[in-house]
């Protein structure tokens, strides 16, 4: 990864470049071994609906691709962690929500995929017997399920023009399978690594050189591989390991004991192991073992594992660092397979099993596959796959020639830099913190090739410098080379090593360049230099702050000298002018303060504006804060008028802001309280108590009323909807009823049934008692042949209930509060009559008279909460606003 940096040395942008994916992970992983950490995370963090529409379930034994390596959960990862950040990442880097259920629909479809299972036909043909992960796969990729079920056990072959579809057996089938599952998930890796390059590209690259001066690489490559089984991702994981180590050699060991050989340094070489025998068995032309594996896999006839593994003994049967069970000795057979090779790697043996080799470097995926890929729906999916790959008659190259060219063009990179290498040391092998194994990490030590870097820094020397950078850094440390040096750099830097006191074995003098062997040496020189600078820039400061300040004091002196006597000129001109201004001023205000009562006029004029001006200050810092509030500035005598009519536009301005800021919510709930007022007021015991609460538009929600009655009354709004009780006419029975308020009509509601429809027009009148108790009475038309007679009800909001029924039904003035009692009808001509009384506790019953007697509770809360929540509505009458 190529990390770039601005001028500040902050990082503004980067690249990354991939090689060798390890698609094979995807199908099968070694014992102990998980699959990619993003499937795990996937469906342990993920949340219930993604995993439904991707028809996934959390446990990882579900699926066949994650369950072969036995190492489903690590105690050391946690997925569900790991999951949100992967989340967002993706969005830090800009993929939006359709992009992310696209990568992750793919994710899907991989594990879908290895739950495909096939069975034998009675031809020995392959045939999907797992319908349920063809559909998921179809509505995941966005292809056909029926052509996506043919290409998995089907190939086309193209002879001479003409297409031939050729039946699959089970084995041709998970080949298939498998190989379409690490072409989708390698191809969108590969997408996705694109994606975060646009993410991360620099978008300022005001200065065209900035590439060449301000690029970072960082290579994180794998670490040389020995497993119980190895086969052809090992072997090019470790074929990349001695590329790297031929580079580490290169650029290490064999260039520092070349330079010194050149600058003239006694020097006794350091014997190392040089790999490049290796890498030369491996990818020689013709004769390496990647060009043997290539042309097995071309060439025609009946090409299989085997045949690759005797044309290798064949080819390289001389080679020392080339062993098979055939060119082994009888004891080494012991330890080899015949399906086995082993090399001797600059790490160690390695025994590489052969089987699958041709496969892997083939990884064909088969036509048929591709071109459903090609018709995918999904973006992601038909971005990766193209559908020039089916045009294109030219043979891919195989997997280990793709990785070798990789590699070509990575050694070429890092041969044109500066390397430096981090060697990363297992500790132990199970992943346990503080455990230090020693045999396995001098194992690592010895075979990482530090043992011979070690030995040549520590028989060479820790600095070099050529003889001008070294003289110009250090010659103020000499008398001698301080501040110039006219000979020789070499001279001068030989003049410079003796006045600091060099030791002869500390140092040697080369060609073009001086070595120090010890870090301490370099250490005291810096020390000596960083004194050496405290003390010249101590005299060059001194100096110059001398010359500074003495400057400064004369410019400083000349520039105070001006300025006083400036300023004391002004200073004098000012005061008197002050003077003469107060004395006039005075004079104005004592002749207008005589002639305040005479009319305006020149002597008078100065005194009338500043009362005028003194008025309206004090009656700006005094402004009434509210309608409510009556305070008014007293106003002297020749501003009456003025002051009235401030005061009146004052009130004005504070009533048509409050009605401004009033919401339509908020002016509803204003309206009916005014209405609800000019009902009840001082007419009903109950009402103040129901001033200070919010009427709401509803009792009861839509839940709460039988979806029958909603379906009867169809397209009528419900605008209110109460609990009330009903009293029958004859016995007064109280019955547990609803009272539904529409456009047209009251609704009186048993349940499931509407019981009674009053049509507004219907509606007569209203009656209520004075007292506290929440009975009232609707009274309804008599020829109406459908009403029975008046009504009877009782509500514990009847002042809420009867201001909607009034408004709705438009009967404001048709309310009626009775004292004493109310007669209704009860049908037929008849009359009924409710008898009502003060008492200590609520009671509702039929009197021996017949009548409804009710005994209300007596008493109502104070009025003082009223004053504090309810504008006086006569202040809004009084300035012209209709409310």
């Amino acid at each position: 990864m190529d990390v770039q940096f601005d001028y500040k040395g902050a990082p503004v942008g980067g690249h990354i470049l991939n090689y060798l994916l390890e698609k094979s992970r995807v199908v099968h992983q070694n014992h102990g071994e998980r699959n990619f950490h993003i499937f795990y995370q996937l469906l342990e963090g993920g949340e219930d609906d993604l995993l439904r529409r991707l028809g996934l379930e959390k446990n990882p034994q579900q699926y066949h691709y994650l369950v072969k390596g036995q190492c489903a959960r690590v105690s050391s990862i946690n997925d569900k962690n790991d999951w949100k950040v992967v989340r967002r990442a993706l969005s830090v880097i800009n993929f939006n929500d359709n992009e992310v259920e696209d990568l992750l629909s793919i994710v899907a479809s991989v594990l879908h995929l290895g739950n495909v299972q096939f069975a034998a036909n009675e031809q020995g043909n392959a045939q999907v017997t797992t319908e349920n992960q063809i559909k998921y796969l179809a509505r995941l990729l966005g292809v056909e399920g029926s052509v996506l079920r043919e290409a998995l056990i089907h190939k086309t072959i193209i002879a001479k023009g003409e297409e031939l579809v050729s039946p699959l057996n089970l084995e041709q089938a998970a080949y298939a399978r498998d190989a379409l599952a690490k072409a989708v998930y390698g191809r969108t890796f590969s997408w996705l690594v694109n994606k975060i390059n646009k993410s991360l590209a620099y978008k300022g690259a005001e200065c065209p050189g900035w590439r060449s001066a301000t690029v970072l690489g960082l290579l994180d490559i794998y670490g040389f591989e020995v497993f119980q089984h190895n086969s052809f991702e090992q072997f090019c994981i470790n074929y990349c390991n001695e590329k790297l180590q031929q580079l580490f050699i290169e650029l290490t060991l064999k260039s520092e004991q070349e330079e010194y050989e050149s600058e003239g340094i006694a020097w006794e070489p350091v014997q190392y192991f040089n790999n490049k025998i290796i890498c030369d068995l491996v990818e020689e032309k013709f004769k390496g073992i990647i060009s043997i594996l290539d042309e097995e896999c071309l060439r025609p006839g009946d090409a299989t594992d085997m045949t690759f593994l005797e044309k290798l003994e064949e080819t390289v049967k001389n080679h020392p660092h080339f062993l098979t069970h055939k060119l082994a000795d009888q004891k080494t057979r012991k330890s080899l397979g015949r399906e086995e090779f082993r090399l001797l790697h600059y790490a160690g043996e390695v025994t590489y099993s052969v089987t699958g080799f041709l496969d892997k470097n083939n990884d064909l995926l088969f036509r048929n596959l591709k071109e459903t890929m090609c018709s995918s729906e999904n973006p992601i999916i038909n971005n990766c796959f193209e559908r020039t790959e089916l045009t294109d008659k030219k043979r891919p190259e195989t997997a280990a020639t793709q990785f070798k060219n990789s590699l070509s063009k990575l050694m070429e990179i890092l041969m044109s830099k500066e390397p430096s290498y981090i060697r990363c040391i297992k500790p132990n092998d199970a992943k346990q913190a503080g455990r230090f194994d020693e045999v396995l990490i001098r194992h690592q030590v010895k075979y990482l090739g530090l043992m011979e870097n070690l030995r040549v820094r520590r028989a060479g020397f820790a600095y070099r410098r050529k003889y001008e950078i070294f003289l110009q850094r250090y010659k103020s440390l000499c008398s001698e080379t301080w501040p110039t040096w006219e000979g020789r750099p070499h001279d001068g830097v030989a003049v410079l090593v003796k006045h600091l006191g060099y030791k002869q074995e500390e140092y040697k003098m080369g060609r073009t360049k001086i070595f120090i062997r010890f870090p301490k040496t370099l250490f005291a020189t810096e020390d000596a230099l960083e004194i050496r600078k405290q003390s010249l820039a101590t005299k060059i400061q001194a100096t110059w702050r001398g010359f500074y300040w003495r400057q400064k004091f004369l410019h400083m002196k000349h520039s105070a000298i001006t300025i006083q006597s400036w300023w004391r000129g002004t200073q004098g001109r000012r005061k008197a002018a002050k003077k003469k201004w107060a004395v006039e001023t005075i004079r104005r205000f004592i002749k207008g303060f005589i002639y305040r009562n005479y009319p305006r006029c020149s002597e008078n004029e100065y005194f009338l504006d500043y009362i005028r001006y003194s008025f309206l200050m004090n009656l700006k810092r005094n402004l009434p804060k509210n309608v409510l509030d009556k305070s008014w500035p007293t106003s002297p005598p020749s501003l009456c008028e003025v002051s009235q009519l401030l005061r009146q536009l004052c009130m004005q301005n504070m009533v048509w802001s409050y009605c401004k800021r009033i919401s339509p919510e908020w002016k509803q709930q204003l309206d009916q309280k005014v209405v609800a007022s000019e009902m009840f007021k001082g007419k009903k015991d109950n009402y103040p108590q129901s001033v200070p609460r919010l009427f709401i538009n509803t009792r009861l929600g839509t839940e709460e009323i039988n979806s029958k009655v909603l379906q009867v009354l169809g397209n009528e709004t419900i605008k209110y909807a109460v609990p009330v009780v009903k009293y029958d006419r004859k016995g007064y029975k109280a019955r547990v009823r609803q009272l539904l308020l529409t456009q047209n009509a009251i609704f009186i509601v048993e349940e499931a049934k509407i019981k009674q429809r009053i049509d507004y027009a219907n509606l007569t009148g209203i009656s209520v008692s004075s007292l506290s108790d929440s009975l009232f009475v609707l009274h309804v038309r008599c020829e109406d042949n459908k009403q029975k007679g008046d009504v009877v009800l009782q509500s514990d909001h009847v002042i809420e209930t009867l201001t909607k029924i009034a408004m709705s039904a438009d009967k404001i003035d048709n309310v009626n509060v009775s004292q004493g009692s109310i007669k209704f009808t009860t049908g037929q001509g008849k009359e009924g009559i409710i008898d009502f009384t003060s008492g200590s506790e609520l009671l509702i019953a039929k009197a021996k008279n017949g009548h409804l007697a009710v005994v209300s509770v007596f008493g109502c809360k104070s009025l003082h909460s009223l004053r504090r929540k309810v504008i006086n509505l006569n202040v809004f009458r009084k300035v012209g606003f209709k409310v």
